[in-house]
């Protein structure tokens, strides 16, 4: 087979490089900040099938995903992106790859700067959301309950120490 029949293996798309044989929802998926749901509306929104393998579209197909990946704050409504009103910009935005790892951990950065609630339990390395603490989350080397040493020759065992 060709290779243009049998399409491509690797395709860059959102700086991330992704693998042509898997369907497109799925390919997308890989990239940090899309998921297949997201996925999904994309293709739908481009008109493609998201089942039809990544490899086997045309470059203005792909150069289509790429520029939707990239700017999918201008194509979805507002409750459909991860970053609903900025802090720094005020503008609905979605974030992919590089970027969202570091705006997260700007985030958290900036909380511990101002001592917030969330900030001071990030510094603490304690749940921030509100989950429950006395059970769970615990750090550390086991602290349970001991056995109780026989004294040696009791119990019928070898060295006592049962």
């Amino acid at each position: 087979m060709s290779e243009a029949s049998q399409g491509r293996q690797i395709v860059h798309i959102g700086d991330t490089d992704l693998d042509g044989s898997k369907a497109v929802a799925y390919a997308l998926a890989r990239i940090k900040g899309i998921g297949v749901s997201t996925a999904v509306a994309i293709c739908r929104n481009l008109g493609i099938n998201p089942l039809v393998k990544l490899g086997e579209l045309n470059e203005e197909m792909i150069r289509k995903i790429d520029w939707a990946v990239r700017n999918l704050h201008q194509a979805a409504p507002a409750w459909f992106v991860n970053r609903p009103k900025d802090p720094e910009t005020g503008r609905n935005i979605h974030l992919i790859g590089a970027d969202l790892i570091l705006t997260a951990r700007n985030d958290i950065e900036r909380e511990r700067r101002i001592l917030s609630w969330r900030g001071i339990r990030h510094n603490l390395g304690l749940k921030v959301r509100g989950q429950r603490t006395r059970t769970t989350g615990r750090l550390g080397p086991v602290a349970g309950v001991q056995r109780r040493r026989t004294p040696t020759g009791a119990g019928g065992g070898e060295g006592g120490q049962g």
